[in-house]
């Protein structure tokens, strides 16, 4: 019937305008900011970097790869490498970034930068009242203000944070693994080496006789 949808639509209003003044279900207007909506698990707004545990600088997950400065579209990350390095999850040795800023005034929340990191350390945010009078500095974060523990992280996003959480466990499971049978491997070795009887000195060869001469030679 021409026009049936447009009906239903018309229906569906007049319906929640009369209940909303009998339930507190059929009220869809928040009255914000007094009250708030909390957002779903899906929500991303800007990005920010996890670390684990209790200092932001040490349990950065980060190791300045730049993969996600290179592949951001309208280039708002900016990315300074470490001179020195420092162990990261697994207690390897990496890169840190000295300086990691984004401009949250030119993020578009394309959440590239997530699907690129290989290393779990760039996630987005689900914070997006941001507003502030400098449009300029105050909308540059630094790496401190971009740093979130992996605790908040499992508070805004649970099922993708436990994920996350279960796959950095089984590869460091696996390399602290590998490290353990590669030091038991050396050990025995160097206990075999040691164990084994030394050969006794080879004994110096005699010297070949010398010719003698043949009378009017």
């Amino acid at each position: 019937m021409l026009g049936e949808g447009m009906l239903k639509g018309l229906a569906e209003t007049a319906k929640n305008f009369a209940g909303s003044f009998v339930s507190k279900e059929r009220m869809t207007t928040v009255e914000y900011p007094e009250e708030r909506i909390a957002p779903i698990e899906n929500t991303r707004d800007f990005p920010i970097l996890i670390y684990d545990g209790n200092d932001p600088l040490a349990g950065l997950r980060c190791v300045a790869c730049q993969i996600c400065e290179k592949e951001c579209p309208p280039k708002c990350i900016y990315i300074v490498k470490s001179t020195d390095k420092k162990p990261d999850f697994v207690g390897k040795p990496q890169i840190y970034p000295a300086r990691f800023d984004i401009d949250i005034s030119v993020c578009m929340s394309c959440q590239i930068c997530v699907e690129v990191c290989p290393f779990e350390a760039i996630k987005m945010d689900t914070e997006f009242e941001l507003s502030t009078t400098d449009r300029f500095g105050g909308l540059l974060y630094d790496r401190n203000q971009l740093s979130k523990s992996n605790e908040y992280y499992n508070r805004i996003h649970p099922t993708e944070a436990a994920e996350v959480d279960a796959r950095l466990a089984e590869e460091k499971a696996k390399a602290e693994a590998k490290a353990k049978a590669a030091a038991e491997a050396a050990a025995a070795k160097a206990a075999a080496a040691a164990a084994a009887p030394k050969e006794a000195p080879a004994a110096p060869a005699a010297p070949k006789p010398v010719p003698a001469k043949e009378p009017g030679a």
